[in-house]
């Protein structure tokens, strides 16, 4: 068992209630010995109310449709993490855990699930596999990316992402991952070069502020520090987006 680190649950400051729900999924492969997942010792008292766990033999997965280690999605894995690829595909067994909940103004959801993986990893698992963030790490890596004491930024529960434009010297600043507490993710379009870094700290900030419970509204206006001209924000998406599997807040960079 690895040194247990409680996990905190943050609250959320700036929270204002809304119709979005709150996504978890995640994947964690292994030979799991059948004993009580030791989620305590992380401060989880277990699953929360509307997020399941259910083990599978692999070989069970691997005609789903949605079995994530093959097709084009497979070969990403394998590619940006080899090791923790081959660790997953070759376990006998895989623990899905998923569900959603309604919007909450605290984030003990978030705890208590991440608690339940970490016990997970303690007792046979040895890669979790996170779709919403695109993300595959072996136990080691997970650990080190949560298991931190005082709790992981918020930054290290998501994904930003920093895409080319049609046009040129534009890129496009995106996040996955916002689902995990029921708000939309972030997309900035037609970003120059000379402003990527700029943009992806208002990306930062802004699902920094989303995290900690703030709400934006269609044809909300956001005014940028040294831009004469508010910016507006648009929300689109849904779960079957292809880019966000999620709602979005979108908005252009001003020229």
């Amino acid at each position: 068992m690895s040194n247990p680190i409680i996990i905190p649950a943050w609250q959320r400051p700036h929270w204002q209630a809304s119709d979005e729900e709150i996504l978890l999924q995640f994947y964690v492969f292994g030979k799991f010995d059948a004993v009580r997942v030791p989620s305590l010792v992380y401060g989880s008292d277990g699953l929360p109310e509307g997020i399941t766990a259910t083990n599978h033999h692999h070989a069970d997965l691997r005609a789903w449709d949605g079995y994530p280690l093959k097709g084009a999605m497979g070969h990403m894995y394998k590619a940006d993490a080899s090791q923790a690829w081959q660790q997953a595909f070759d376990a006998p067994e895989v623990m899905v855990v998923r569900g959603s909940l309604k919007d909450s103004k605290e984030t003990g959801y978030l705890r208590d699930t991440l608690g339940v993986l970490a016990g997970l990893l303690d007792i046979g698992g040895v890669a979790i596999l996170d779709p919403q963030t695109l993300s595959l790490l072996n136990a080691a890596d997970w650990r080190r990316q949560y298991l931190v004491a005082e709790g992981a930024p918020i930054r290290n529960h998501l994904l930003i992402l920093c895409d080319g434009e049609s046009e040129p010297a534009r890129s496009w600043i995106h996040t996955r991952g916002m689902r995990k507490f029921g708000r939309p993710d972030i997309s900035i379009h037609q970003v120059p070069d000379a402003a990527i870094d700029r943009a992806g700290l208002l990306c930062e900030t802004l699902v920094q502020m989303q995290a900690l419970g703030a709400h934006f509204v269609d044809g909300q206006r956001l005014d940028l520090e040294g831009v004469p001209e508010a910016v507006q924000m648009k929300l689109g998406g849904g779960l079957t987006d292809p880019d966000f599997n999620n709602t979005f807040v979108e908005m252009q960079w001003p020229a």
